[in-house]
């Protein structure tokens, strides 16, 4: 789920934050993945008469035919993609996990109806809120991205944590999910929509993190609180408190105690053993692996993927022969780097303005006195 309406709060509170453009701008760029999110994404997108693409004995492809075409699409764009999977879920977030377990029980029930009464798109809708990203889902697209030369980091725990611990340590630039919690977790750079199916032209979404503290005037303890108050996967939020008005409670009272101390709690009765202070911690170090090894792109293991892809799974030999050539072929796109990462700003000198004489004295000498902007190579 992540923050609930925390997107809409950026819009409209500090919308200079946020900019669209298109993928190709992040050319030379490495950017860290919320695998899970992306599988979710593909498992429910890349269908075929409203159902989940298979292969001849049964086996559910879509999150492989995602996987493998979008990477394909990021890497002809000259980005360097690496996946992040979630590790072991923190048990805070074991009440959002009954939420979603409760969720899809109630859209088995509908779908059953649905089936009944014979409305194809009410049956699509409850097919896709039953979704469902499996272990085995997991380790097909772990093995299919090992054999494309595409790295993958396992997280400690929450993958949006790690992806915001790898960008802060200088391992990629950019953070990629759907999920607005990857911001509390402090992430500097975040986009959305990198892996949507292109047919839907959607612009990627590049939201700042230090643009958006500064226009919301809030400091990261303050945010990581407006987020809890919101809504997040750790505890349940106070009824009757949405996103605008924690947005306004935190303005006045800057934290969640001087907010409990000052609301009418029989209007706005807090959750019963709330554990927000825990949350808190959880937001503010999240478990993560501070040492991550050096990432590497070395490009795909043609003859084991056509294998892997084709022979196991049922892909059309031809057209992943031809998708691994593409991909080949934009590895040197890749590897060219970007010119900000060649070259950067030194040095910047500024002098006083001359004296007369001095001035009559440059004159003669064909010289002028002005600001100086030097360039080195890193």
């Amino acid at each position: 789920m992540g923050i609930k309406g925390l997107m809409k709060l950026i819009q409209d509170e500090a919308p200079a934050a946020v900019k669209e453009g298109e993928m190709k701008n992040y050319f030379g760029r490495k950017i860290a993945l919320d695998a899970s999110m992306c599988l979710y994404q593909f498992l429910i997108a890349v269908r075929q008469d409203g159902s989940q693409l298979t292969n001849e004995a049964g086996e559910v492809t879509s999150h492989l035919n995602g996987l493998f075409y979008r990477t394909l699409r990021m890497v002809e764009a000259g980005l360097k993609p690496v996946y992040v999977f979630d590790g072991k879920p923190p048990t805070m977030k074991s009440h959002e996990l009954v939420k979603r377990k409760e969720a899809r029980e109630k859209a088995q029930e509908d779908l059953e109806e649905a089936k009944e009464a014979g409305t194809a798109v009410e049956v699509d809708k409850q097919e896709r809120r039953l979704v469902k990203v499996t272990k085995e889902h997991v380790s097909d697209c772990k093995r299919l991205l090992e054999l494309m030369g595409i790295p993958f980091v396992e997280a400690e725990s929450e993958a949006e944590a790690q992806c915001a611990q790898m960008a802060g340590a200088g391992l990629v630039h950019c953070v990629a999910t759907e999920d607005m919690d990857a911001l509390t977790f402090k992430s500097k750079t975040l986009l959305r929509r990198l892996t949507m199916p292109e047919a839907r032209k959607l612009p990627v979404q590049e939201i700042s993190y230090d643009k958006m503290m500064k226009l919301l005037d809030l400091d990261h303890e303050q945010f990581i609180d407006l987020c809890i108050l919101m809504g997040c996967d750790y505890v349940p939020s106070i009824k009757g408190i949405g996103p605008k008005k924690s947005f306004e409670l935190i303005k006045k009272h800057k934290n969640i105690e001087t907010i409990l101390q000052n609301i009418d709690q029989k209007k706005y009765p807090p959750p019963e053993n709330w554990l927000y202070k825990e949350a808190r911690h959880l937001f503010a170090e999240p478990e993560v692996f501070q040492d991550i090894k050096p990432l590497k792109w070395p490009g795909p293991n043609v003859e084991e993927c056509v294998k892997f892809l084709h022979e196991e799974k049922g892909f059309n030999e031809e057209r992943v022969r031809t998708a691994l050539k593409r991909m080949d072929k934009a590895k040197g796109k890749t590897n060219q780097g970007r010119m900000d990462d060649f070259f950067k700003v030194s040095k910047i000198t500024s002098t006083k303005t001359p004296k007369k004489a001095d001035k009559r004295k440059a004159g003669k000498q064909g010289g002028k006195n002005t600001k100086k902007i030097k360039t080195e190579k890193k």
